[in-house]
């Protein structure tokens, strides 16, 4: 048997999986709600992750029947750009700044301005935005300095529970790539921008390739999880490249999307390249000297639950689905922007605003929903049009996470992308990949492609409607005039 363990935003999940890739067990244990003390704040505590992860371990464990001697290796895989700082005895200093956490917009002008726009592209082959770990790190420095002066080691989310598990200080390429420290051509921690902004390069962990090990769980560990000292662990992934590898998208013509807390449309590419504009990510992927490039909207699965929490409390998601089906197609001229924690593709704007735009008195529930999930799905093709716009080629798009559960959300997924929208056996997500790569990792397959060919396979796929297809064409140009529009006011309510 093969463990993946995914350290999500809600919950860590373990699954169990054979040599042949087919899941054997699995098992989630939630987190604590994210602390958002203030707007646009977000932070969780690094500990209960950990302990969500033991649980989650021996969860899959027990669910499976096995001991943890079988395990013969585990991948990690977790929530990207979290920060997560630590002391010279190895103690979490303060709750992690995670993903969605925009506070550091003045971190990002800083870093712009003492780098250069033109530079931190050239360094890192992205422009550095309040997601990502740098900025976080700054506001630290800037304001809470008594923290800063303790820290000894960066960290990532599945980074911690990889310094838990082994006790080594550790990362890898598909991950560190989202910190605005690295560098993304040569796969390597970028030291012009650690050094240009006055860091101390002994904070950062060594980076692995996401197929290598990078160390064996120890014994403490082993007495806590359930698993055998000495198992190896390797570098995992990132959780939108651990989702792609649980999805395929590790060689060229496929794309996925993936519709979870956020949405990700993520593509493989065989030579790094980037967007001048910075609208998308390009990272190096969980595939040797393979890269990626992704679009991120941030309130995908966020919109609907946060709808379903305010307005609609104890409603199951595919009520909701069903209430949206009773809308007609344009949900009677009501848009949705999904902007409830700033944005990232194509604006990259922290201080952007969600709402519903076009409301009138006879609007009802199922319009707002509708409009809520046709928003979610417009933003997702402006990542996919610039994706292309970079020469990648798509020729369906595999979706995943919870969003893509729903038939209804899959069909207007196909409509908007005006693409072919195919689902897979396995619907498992990064917890999957992190199985794979271990696997890979642990010497079962040569690479991370051969074990993909043999794991997944397509169960089922929509095609695009040509009439609603081209309704969607127009509602989309509607939608992308409405952000232009607003950008001012967005300013002046956060002033």
């Amino acid at each position: 048997m093969w463990l993946g363990v995914d350290i999500g935003t809600g919950s860590s999940r373990a699954l169990l999986v054979d040599q042949r890739g087919r899941v054997c067990a699995g098992y989630t244990a939630a987190h604590e709600e994210m602390r958002m003390e203030r707007p646009l704040w977000a932070e969780q505590r690094p500990e209960n992750w950990w302990d969500a992860a033991v649980a989650a371990i021996r969860g899959a464990l027990a669910a499976g029947g096995i001991s943890g001697g079988q395990v013969k290796g585990i991948g990690l895989s977790g929530q990207m750009h979290g920060l997560v700082i630590l002391d010279d005895g190895g103690r979490v200093i303060r709750p992690a700044l995670i993903w969605c956490d925009q506070r550091s917009q003045a971190q990002v002008d800083a870093v712009n301005a003492k780098i250069g726009r033109e530079n931190v592209l050239k360094y890192t082959a992205n422009p550095v935005l309040t997601g990502f770990t740098l900025p976080k790190l700054l506001w630290v420095r800037d304001h809470e300095p008594r923290n800063f002066e303790r820290v000894r080691k960066l960290l990532l989310p599945k980074d911690y529970v990889r310094f838990r598990l082994t006790g080594e200080f550790a990362s890898e390429v598909s991950d560190a790539s989202g910190t605005a420290l690295f560098d993304v051509v040569e796969r390597r921690w970028s030291w012009p921008m650690v050094d240009g902004l006055g860091l101390d390069r002994a904070i950062l962990p060594r980076c692995y390739e996401s197929s290598d090990i990078t160390g064996e769980i120890t014994r403490e560990a082993a007495q806590l999880t359930g698993l055998q000292a000495g198992t190896p662990v390797v570098g995992g992934a990132g959780d939108q490249a651990a989702s792609a590898v649980g999805n395929g998208i590790v060689e060229p013509g496929i794309v996925s999307c993936t519709i979870g807390t956020s949405g990700v449309v993520f593509a493989h590419m065989e030579q790094v390249a980037y967007d001048p504009a910075g609208r998308v990510h390009t990272f190096c992927h969980a595939v040797r000297d393979r890269w990626h490039v992704m679009g991120v909207t941030q309130g995908a699965g966020l919109s609907l639950q946060w709808f379903r929490n305010q307005l609609a409390p104890g409603t199951a998601y595919d009520a909701l689905t069903a209430l949206a089906a009773q809308s007609p197609p344009g949900a009677q001229g009501l848009f949705w922007l999904p902007y409830l924690m700033g944005e990232r593709t194509p604006h990259l704007d922290a201080a952007a605003r969600g709402g519903w735009i076009g409301l009138t008195a006879s609007h009802t529930r199922a319009d707002l929903v509708r409009a809520l999930l046709e928003g979610v799905s417009y933003s997702l093709r402006d990542c996919l049009d610039i994706v292309q716009e970079l020469g990648v080629a798509a020729n369906s798009v595999r979706a995943s996470g919870g969003g893509a559960v729903s038939a209804f959300w899959r069909q207007l997924l196909a409509d908007v992308l005006d693409q072919r929208v195919v689902t897979l056996e396995t619907q498992e997500g990064s917890a999957y990949g992190a199985a794979l790569l271990a696997l890979a990792g642990t010497g079962e397959y040569a690479s991370v492609p051969e074990v993909c060919r043999a794991a997944i396979r397509e169960t089922g796929s929509v095609s695009p409607e040509p009439a609603s297809a081209a309704f969607y064409e127009k509602g989309h140009r509607i939608y992308q005039a409405l952000y232009p529009a607003l950008k001012p006011i967005y300013g002046a309510i956060g002033s």
